[in-house]
């Protein structure tokens, strides 16, 4: 029996890598998208594939909700229960960033609140709702001895790196890093481990628009390694925590930002 992962704004960059990995470990998939179905179909399609050329039968199955809304977020959880009974993973992936980038002395309040209902209140929620399916579940025999429930929340360096031109996302990003520990302690006796992975420099659609600036410091020696990140890299460390390679650690960050967090001189 495979285990179950849900993966939030998995259409489309670190979301489809953390999916597309996860099919080669041979989990069964619950691909969450907000507006782009073609991208969700696309990317449960290359899962399934995947997963059939590493030796695994896999379902990867698609589902709309915008996370934001609890209305969604509920929907979310049914089409989870219905369609597998069950849930041994969740991924918080899904995020935006500012619709137009603007100096935090011009920056509205519009964009404030979008991102934060968004990036914060809906993967809080989410999890609330997760948590409660999976303690329904715990003490219950586990498809493989690896596979315990987990929750792991996909954040960004942005959680502690000032960007004076998109000060809302940071101000989320570092509120969403609060999510993890808050879980971890809540969850740890019951046998859910919390972790959050924080991404760096990751080649997205997200991230385009600023491709030549971040070239350029790569190429500078912002970080050790002088590359892009890819979402690969990302879902990398998140099959890892599937496989339960970490059974030890919980509250934990798992830094994918070749060390862009040590400081240096």
């Amino acid at each position: 029996m495979n285990g179950v992962a849900l993966i939030t704004g998995a259409s489309r960059g670190i979301g489809r890598g953390i999916a597309l990995e996860l099919a080669k470990l041979g989990w069964d998939l619950i691909i969450n998208y907000a507006s782009n179905r073609s991208a969700a179909q696309q990317t449960a399609s290359d899962c399934t594939s995947i997963a059939k050329a590493a030796g695994h039968s896999i379902r990867a199955e698609i589902c709309q909700a915008d996370i934001a809304s609890a209305q969604d977020r509920q929907g979310l959880l049914e089409f989870t229960k219905t369609r597998f009974e069950r849930l041994d993973l969740l991924v918080n992936n899904a995020g935006v960033a500012p619709a137009t980038r603007a100096d935090i002395l011009e920056a509205t309040e519009e964009s404030f609140d979008r991102l934060i209902n968004i990036n914060v209140k809906g993967p809080y929620f989410l999890t609330q709702l997760v948590a409660r399916f999976m303690l329904e579940r715990t003490g219950a025999d586990f498809p493989q001895p690896s596979i315990r429930p987990k929750i792991i929340t996909v954040s960004s360096i942005s959680a502690y790196t000032a960007s004076i031109n998109r000060g809302d996302y940071c101000i989320a990003k570092a509120a969403l890093s609060m999510l993890t520990p808050l879980y971890a302690a809540r969850l740890a006796e019951d046998g859910i481990n919390v972790y959050e992975v924080r991404p760096g420099i990751i080649a997205t659609d997200m991230t385009s628009p600023v491709k030549e600036k971040y070239d350029k410091l790569i190429e500078a020696g912002l970080t050790p390694i002088k590359r892009w990140g890819a979402p690969e890299d990302v879902g990398k460390a998140d099959a890892a925590i599937a496989r339960d390679l970490l059974p030890f650690s919980n509250g934990e960050v798992i830094n994918e930002d070749d060390r862009f967090h040590m400081r240096r001189v």
